[in-house]
């Protein structure tokens, strides 16, 4: 039976508490054309989690700018061991990348915002149109505690964007982050040693591309650590992102 994306499907997600329902659901009906997407973070993880509680198949995939961190490559592999899953790395157009490089220089996020989002543009945002045009359901691990800029988020949207239909779903958007480190711990799940905050408290609070993201320190706003070279007053800190949940 072939099941559609509509504003019932929206109000029945809405009215669903439990994560772990809605996943359960979303790959029954849609199986493959649904996907968790993540970068391995732990809202992610623990969506991965739960899909494999549900003991259905359940497709995970990642956006490889081919600049992610060391740690995140070897952290994704230990994923896919963990959970005998195959995640895949949905990667830029080489050609694309070509192009962008050779007019603008390999490191052209420093010149301006403009191009910094000009780079994940080509790096992340076109690889999930192309992944999207796979897709009816795309799963985040989107919640609103992230940042300002996610308060209005809702648990899922219609993304008419696209070359058809895609329903986005954010099933942990409630969820803090105490709540969701405590799952974490509660059900051992892997965590990217970056995550990890050191000796004086620094850590990455999100896993995004060597150079444009780096540690933040106790106090600083979670979105200080990306392209910090453009932090401005920590109330302008929270509008910094990539484009790819904005601009699809």
């Amino acid at each position: 039976m072939n099941y559609s994306v509509d504003d019932a499907l929206c109000q029945e997600i809405a009215l669903t508490e439990a994560p772990q329902e809605i996943l359960f659901s979303l790959f029954k009906r849609f199986k493959e054309r649904a996907a968790i997407v993540t970068s391995g973070q732990l809202s992610g993880m623990v969506l991965i989690h739960l899909a494999a509680e549900n003991q259905l198949p359940f497709r995970v995939c990642t956006l490889d700018t081919l600049r992610l961190f060391p740690e995140t490559y070897t952290f994704l592999e230990q994923v896919e061991a963990r959970y005998g899953i195959q995640i895949e790395q949905i990667k830029p157009d080489p050609e694309e990348v070509h192009q962008m490089v050779t007019a603008h220089g390999e490191y052209l996020f420093f010149d301006s915002k403009a191009k910094q989002e000009y780079c994940c543009h080509i790096r992340k945002v076109r690889p999930m149109q192309r992944l999207l045009e796979t897709l009816d359901v795309w799963i985040t691990g989107l919640r609103r505690d992230q940042s300002d800029a996610r308060q209005q988020l809702r648990k899922s949207e219609i993304i008419s964007s696209t070359k058809h239909p895609v329903l986005k779903v954010n099933p942990l958007l409630q969820w803090t982050t105490d709540e969701v480190w405590q799952f974490v711990r509660d059900n051992e799940i892997p965590v990217n040693p970056l995550l990890e905050a050191d000796a004086e408290g620094h850590y990455y609070e999100s896993l995004g591309c060597v150079i444009c993201t780096t540690p933040i320190k106790p106090g600083e706003s979670k979105r200080a650590g990306r392209w910090r070279w453009q932090n401005a007053p920590a109330s302008e800190e929270d509008t910094k992102e990539c484009g790819l949940h904005y601009s699809i």
